[in-house]
Order: structure tokens, then C-alpha cells, then sequence
């Protein structure tokens, strides 16, 4: 059964009409690790990070958010496509 990811950051280059998130894979991380990453560290390197704890889901992030429109589509290396 396909997963389905609910988004409601109307900004982001995955986000898809009725709040659907449209990225193929994406990366969840703690806030503190987020904040400390540079754009460069996405879904791609997920099998190299280190799994950390969250006490509560407001300390997490979507570390795949990519501006609508921004040249930062390929900060990876990787063309970022919504599905």
C-alpha cells in the first residue's frame, strides 16, 4: 500500500493540493540536527546518519523542505522531483 505523507507547508517545492507531500523520499530529523546541517544533507546520505531521540514531535523537522521556486532544487546533487 503506498504511504502517504500529509503536508501542510504550502511553501515547499513537494507540496501537492489537499495538503499531500509529493517527494519521493524525504528525511525527518531533530530540530537540533537540522538547524546544525546545511541544505546538502538530505534523504540521499540517510543511510550514513546516526539515528537520534525526540522527546516530542516538536522537536523534529522535515529536513527535505525545499522553497517553491528556489535554486536550491539541487543542492544535493540530486534533482529534487515531486511525484
Amino acid at each position: 500500500m503506498p504511504q502517504k505523507i500529509h503536508c501542510l507547508i504550502d511553501s515547499c517545492h513537494y507540496y501537492k493540493t489537499g495538503n499531500k507531500c509529493g517527494a519521493q523520499e524525504i528525511l525527518v530529523a531533530s530540530d537540533k540536527f537540522g538547524s546544525s546541517q546545511n541544505d546538502d544533507v538530505d534523504y540521499e546520505m540517510a543511510a550514513e546518519l546516526t539515528p537520534e531521540s525526540a522527546d516530542t514531535c516538536m522537536d523534529t523537522c522535515c529536513k527535505s523542505y525545499v522553497a517553491k521556486g528556489s535554486d536550491k532544487i539541487k543542492a544535493d546533487g540530486v534533482k529534487k522531483l515531486s511525484t
